[in-house]
């Protein structure tokens, strides 16, 4: 089948043009510049055409899988559900992220084994057809954790998993560097408070001194024998991105001080920060606010971390701030395609997959108005 988008405002990796897209059997066969609609075209009345958008980190699914506290959600239609929402934002590829890696010896602050059930029925669903969108699995590698290496065991060269990322939550640390922000989130999610709290904090570190090392290399032995791309998570001094480098790390997620993503870029890093920390002004746990290291020429990448529709609001609104929607969009777009080794799309060129997002500006926010995933419209 073949389509044109005509009257196209489309953002290419490094201008805009005023111009039509055709679509032919699901790939972009031409990009021409120009005004108006020629008869048969779809006119998009001067919206904006921007690749779709590629999210590599997001748990979002895993609030489909648990809508309230102690509710379990069906495993498959949360899948669904998450998949729809995401479609619905401009999102045309999704590297869910799945935690391995548990602690089950605890009562009231246990989270238990999941990222092999869950996986095996996003396979299925991807090989049956189901999704509107491209779906990849990212493994969240938990080093402090009680179960991570035997969970790792469980996935294989044929789930094709597309990034491992080395997760530490050890308090005192990293993303939780200030313990409070931790007691605060732990308090909110599980209600631990008090003498409870102190020794939690207790057996965690106890924990992660006597794993981490075997953890942390037995992660990377596993990224390398599953095929995956290897991100850092939490990068906090000049020293921890040095150790991710060694790691074969070429993504640094989250870092969460200036240092840190100085660091990465001086070593070829990207760095990728959370488009809600960058429309909030600020992170939630404390750390380097991603518009100081936008500013900085420091961010690489966007993700909408836990929230999905922050993705295009965050990029049209660095392409707005800076003057150049071409380089926000490429956060969200040919940026993270780049980082994860997708060539075939990411960007509006002939020859690559027609996923693309057609979106207008309602005040200072972009309004999604279509969405094409391979050409097919979802």
């Amino acid at each position: 089948m073949k389509t044109t988008l005509a009257n196209a405002r489309i953002v290419l990796e490094d201008e805009v043009i005023l111009g039509a897209v055709t679509i032919e059997d699901g790939i972009i066969a031409a990009v021409d510049q120009g005004a108006g609609a020629p008869a048969g075209a779809e006119d998009m009345g001067g919206d904006w055409l921007c690749p779709g958008l590629i999210e590599l980190h997001t748990d979002n699914l895993e609030r489909h899988m648990q809508p309230r506290p102690g509710v379990k959600w069906p495993v498959a239609a949360a899948a669904l559900a998450h998949d729809s929402e995401l479609a619905s934002v401009g999102v045309t590829t999704v590297f869910d992220a799945l935690r391995v890696g548990s602690i089950v010896s605890e009562e009231k602050a246990r989270y238990d084994k999941y990222a092999r059930p869950l996986a095996s029925e996003i396979l299925a669903l991807r090989a049956a057809g189901a999704f509107r969108i491209s779906h990849f699995l990212h493994l969240r590698a938990e080093i402090c954790s009680e179960t991570l290496l035997e969970e790792l065991a469980e996935f294989g060269p044929e789930d094709r998993i597309g990034i491992v990322s080395l997760m530490d939550h050890t308090p005192g640390q990293r993303q939780f560097r200030d313990t409070s922000k931790m007691a605060e989130y732990l308090t909110g999610k599980y209600g631990l408070s008090g003498e409870y709290l102190d020794a939690y904090f207790a057996r965690l570190k106890a924990l992660s001194d006597r794993v981490r090392e075997r953890h942390e290399a037995g992660a990377v032995a596993e990224a390398r024998r599953l095929g995956a791309r290897l991100a850092s998570h939490d990068d906090t001094t000049r020293e921890d991105v040095a150790a991710s480098e060694a790691h074969g790390c070429r993504l640094g997620e989250f870092p969460t001080t200036r240092e840190a993503a100085e660091e990465s870029h001086a070593r070829g890093i990207a760095v990728i920060m959370g488009a809600p920390n960058y429309l909030r002004g600020g992170s939630h746990s404390g750390n380097v606010a991603a518009a100081e290291l936008a500013e900085a020429g420091l961010l690489d990448i966007l993700s909408s971390d836990y929230a999905p529709s922050s993705l295009l609001m965050g990029a049209v609104r660095m392409g707005r701030e800076t003057g150049d929607l071409a380089r926000g969009i490429a956060t969200v777009t040919a940026a993270p395609a780049k980082a994860a080794g997708l060539e075939d799309r990411g960007r509006i060129a002939p020859g690559l997959r027609a996923d693309l997002v057609r979106f207008a500006m309602a005040g200072d926010l972009p309004a999604v108005r279509a969405v094409w995933s391979r050409g097919a419209r979802v």
